[in-house]
């Protein structure tokens, strides 16, 4: 009996070592488990739009219910044509060797509306200030009018890019029109053809679509693609071909910018002109801050990253407009008001009279008389922005919301495969989603 009452003794003892061990280990792992789960929030927190940096701001998809297209459409000829135009410098270097330290970045994104984009041209030319950056003139596909309209730019070093995979270049497959697509409100079973109609029973249309795949390639491009933007950490400004640009608004941009962190820190952007498009200003002697506009609107890297993070939202909301998308699903998602800095006056003015793929062909133009009137006044010609004016917040702002199921258009799996595919190009060296590092 004896024998048997001191054997127990040593295993008890065994036993509580191993507990004692097994805690510790436990212990151990909590720990580290809630040291990486701490790094792991703080590196997803809601971040201020003005930081300078985001790299783990990652896009993150989930691509187990949706059939993504390994890759890119096979390329035409015109298509490598383009891509290789891509790479070359900007032009004018030798008349503005260069770009002045805090210069903010123009983007012009265009189509094929020549006597828009030479009004636009126009007035750029006399922006104080533009001979300090960089002009970037993004086309969705190839026009040669267009193109010569921007070869004759001498005002600033110009840069141009042209969207290879637009359903402009591809006339007979996608993204342009196949043979086999179905059309209208086809029914795909019956007619045996290719295509998911949008949440209206319309089948796509490569025309409309290209407005939103121009703009979401132009982004993914102009802040992740590009060696010329590469290192800029500063703001970059886009307008379009049917904008009216002031004198006075490069230099406002740049107050409206310094301004921004002490003044709207929860600003995600600077704004040259109202979100109504009508609106010509108040002429309040104060600032204000509004849902972002869509014309002459600037950002910088940090916000584009938050923007790319919702790669997913952008590409398959059935909307085809990039614009209204943002507003009713991105911007949304952000978890609070998206506000953007705009001063009193505008310095931008939305002159289009007719939509983006009309205002050419062989009936004329869309524009009246191929001349616009706007009135430049002196004080469109100088900043007009005080540093020392408050910011006043506009409440209960009017336009497309949360909730918003979009005007269609963007139904098809194709179109919302090549989106998410122009949101990783510049961003995944392999298969397993690695980011290569680009600030």
């Amino acid at each position: 009996m004896a024998a048997n009452c001191k054997n127990p003794r040593p295993k008890a003892g065994a036993y509580r070592r191993f507990l004692s061990l097994v805690l510790v280990t436990l212990i151990g792992v909590l720990l580290l488990v809630v040291l990486l789960g701490t790094n792991s929030v703080s590196n997803f927190v809601s971040q201020s739009p003005n930081e300078s940096s985001v790299k783990d701001l990652r896009p993150r998809y989930n691509y187990s219910d949706y059939r993504l297209i390994p890759n890119l459409p096979k390329q035409s000829e015109l298509s490598i044509q383009l891509e290789k135009l891509n790479q070359l410098r900007p032009r004018n270097t030798d008349l503005y060797p260069k770009l002045a330290k805090n210069h903010i970045i123009i983007v012009l994104y265009v189509h094929n509306r020549p006597q828009y984009l030479k009004v636009v041209v126009e007035s750029l030319s006399k922006v104080v200030g533009i001979s300090e950056t960089l002009l970037i003139v993004s086309h969705d596909g190839y026009f040669e009018e267009m193109n010569k309209i921007v070869e004759g730019i001498n005002f600033c070093q110009v840069k141009q890019i042209f969207a290879p995979y637009s359903p402009h270049v591809f006339p007979d497959s996608f993204p342009g029109v196949s043979p086999n697509d179905c059309k209208d409100k086809d029914d795909a079973a019956k007619k045996h053809c290719v295509g998911n109609p949008d949440q209206y029973g319309n089948h796509r249309s490569p025309k409309i679509v290209s407005l939103k795949h121009h703009w979401w390639w132009m982004m993914n491009t102009v802040w992740d693609g590009l060696k010329e933007t590469e290192g800029h950490t500063g703001h970059i400004l886009f307008i379009e071909e049917d904008h009216f640009i002031f004198p006075n608004a490069y230099r406002n941009l740049q107050k409206l910018a310094a301004l921004k962190p002490k003044l709207c820190p929860d600003c995600y952007a600077a704004n040259l002109a109202p979100s109504d498009v009508n609106s010509r200003g108040e002429n309040w002697d104060c600032l204000i801050a509004e849902r972002m506009g869509n014309v002459g609107y600037s950002f910088n890297r940090t916000v584009w990253r938050k923007i790319h993070t919702k790669a997913r939202e952008f590409c398959l909301f059935d909307e085809y407009n990039w614009d209204i998308t943002m507003w009713a699903t991105v911007y949304p998602s952000f978890g609070g008001p998206v506000y953007t800095l705009r001063g009193p006056k505008t310095s931008a003015v939305h002159f289009g009279k007719c939509g983006l793929h009309q205002g050419h062909g062989e009936k004329g133009v869309c524009i009246d008389n191929g001349a616009v009137n706007i009135a430049v006044e002196d004080v469109d010609k100088v900043v007009n922005i005080n540093s020392k004016w408050e910011v006043r917040f506009s409440e209960n702002q009017p336009g497309y919301k949360a909730g918003f199921k979009g005007w269609g258009g963007w139904g098809d799996e194709r179109d919302r495969a090549l989106c998410l595919k122009f949101a990783e190009m510049h961003h995944f060296t392999s298969t397993d989603s690695v980011l290569s590092s680009d600030d």
